[in-house]
């Protein structure tokens, strides 16, 4: 059995080390991680959501731990457009590995004024179009869920950004998910970015109320991990095969396990982001599994794993 086994991906035209990056919402702007482990060791890492100015987000309480989950309502809390190029673009100048921002808005305009800015900075890969997001009254999952509406306001992000990715973030709450993804490709999507957290909700049986101040929230981790994994699988199979457009899968990975699961069910790259929360260098673990398993299987690389579920 072979010693070493090459697990870099060639994620829209990038080559990726590994196929392991973080999941937008989660693991903050890079530095919130540094204590626990080395970033430079991922595949790339995905920032949390920018806005053009910094939002609050909605109040709380706005996360419950549910049955092997967790539902948040955070509603795109975030420093805004100008504190993150000011403190944190810096820190992300630093790495080695290719940084994609998550960039939301309540409005077309806002989500290209942000687009704009963000692609004049050399040291990001690309963005992730969050129209998926459930926690917010306008905006987000209001573009994600009418297939003309995410076509258009692909088209018209990608012209501000033909130098970097375009990854298009989909949500699964949906009555048809191919028809999102394809929506997305013929705008001009570079990749595609599923699942976003399914909207769910808790309630206080002694109260009589829901437990999040916001009624709903996203349901995200190990819950929904085999939803994702099928809704990945007919993306890959229905669309992004054929048009050869990489997906990036997420949705409760936890282990090196999981993320095989993904891959072979058409995911080019993982995310990972629940699984920080308990475990925050997780990720590192993801990838040794990824390795392990590839070198149990004699395999010489991991891209041959992509979409092979038979």
């Amino acid at each position: 059995m072979k010693n070493s086994v090459d697990i870099s991906v060639n994620f829209a035209g990038r080559q990726l080390q590994n196929p392991v990056l973080t999941a937008s919402g989660t693991c903050g702007y890079v530095d919130e991680l540094s204590d626990f482990m080395d970033v430079n060791c991922l595949g790339g890492f995905i920032t949390k959501s920018i806005t053009l100015k910094p939002r609050l987000g909605n109040p709380t309480p706005r996360i419950v731990e549910t049955d092997s989950g967790m539902l948040n309502a955070i509603g795109l809390a975030n420093i805004g457009l100008e504190r993150f190029l000011s403190e944190k673009l810096p820190l992300i100048e630093k790495l080695s590995i290719p940084v994609y921002v998550n960039v939301a808005g309540q409005t077309l305009d806002e989500y290209l004024a942000v687009t704009e800015a963000l692609c004049k900075c050399k040291a990001l890969a690309g963005i992730e179009l969050n129209i998926s997001c459930p926690n917010v009254k306008a905006g987000g999952i209001t573009f994600g869920k009418d297939p003309a509406q995410i076509e258009s306001i692909t088209a018209q992000v990608k012209k501000l950004c033909a130098s970097k990715t375009l990854i298009v973030k989909l949500t699964p709450t949906v009555t048809e998910i191919s028809d999102s993804a394809r929506a997305a490709i013929n705008g001009g999507a570079d990749a595609l970015s599923l699942v976003n957290t399914f909207t769910a909700m808790v309630i206080d049986i002694e109260r009589r109320k829901p437990v999040l101040a916001n009624r709903t929230g996203g349901l995200s981790g190990p819950a929904i991990k085999p939803m994702a994994v099928y809704l990945v699988n007919k993306v890959y199979n229905d669309v992004a095969k054929q048009a050869k457009i990489p997906i990036l899968g997420l949705g409760g990975i936890q282990t090196g396990s999981d993320a095989i699961e993904f891959i072979l069910a058409g995911a080019t790259a993982v995310s990972i982001g629940t699984a920080t929360f308990s475990e925050p260098n997780c990720c590192i673990n993801v990838i040794e599994g990824i390795k392990n398993y590839c070198l149990r299987h004699k395999l010489s690389g991991v891209e041959q794993l992509i979409g092979s579920v038979e």
